[in-house]
């Protein structure tokens, strides 16, 4: 913690899930259907880590309860945590209002099922409302300000699994 906020970061996990040709899952939160621009709420599944729950289990649970597949394996890991903090206006609302950021871990995975085996509806109260393939150059352009260096780490970290 850091003296802006008494509140914790939330561990979490991400997922940089490769597509055969190399392009990257993203999606777009469905609280923000009207956001326009470059950082119009697209962004990488992520989630919460449960207490006692390993990283790696953790990424393909995310990834089945938020974009509805289990059709993924990890391919590589990012060596270390990242954080970001909420934009102040957030902090207190945003996470339940119980946390200050989060502490994420990050993992490549390479898809390994067809586009029909995601399923943004798998979940009664789906996070996304819209998805598509991506280059991971673009990552940092569809980030919202407070993730954008996360995800500028995420490219170079996993550059080696992109298409060219």
């Amino acid at each position: 913690m850091t003296a802006g906020s008494p509140l914790a970061y939330r561990p979490n996990v991400g997922a940089v899930l490769f597509n055969p040709a190399g392009r990257v899952f993203v999606a777009r939160r469905a609280d923000l259907p009207n956001a326009e621009g470059p950082a119009g709420g697209w962004q990488l599944p992520q989630g919460g880590i449960d207490e006692g729950e390993d990283p790696r289990a953790a990424v393909l649970r995310e990834l089945a309860e938020e974009i509805g597949t289990d059709r993924a394996e990890v391919i590589g890991e990012h060596p270390e945590w990242l954080t970001y903090d909420l934009p102040a206006h957030l902090i207190g609302i945003a996470l339940k209002g119980r946390w200050r950021g989060q502490r994420q871990r990050w993992f490549a995975l390479r898809f390994t099922g067809t586009d029909a085996d995601i399923r943004l509806d798998a979940d009664p109260d789906p996070e996304f409302d819209a998805w598509r393939w991506a280059a991971l150059a673009e990552l940092p352009a569809l980030a919202v300000d407070f993730k954008r260096p996360i995800y500028e780490v995420l490219v170079r970290s996993f550059a080696r699994f992109a298409s060219g």
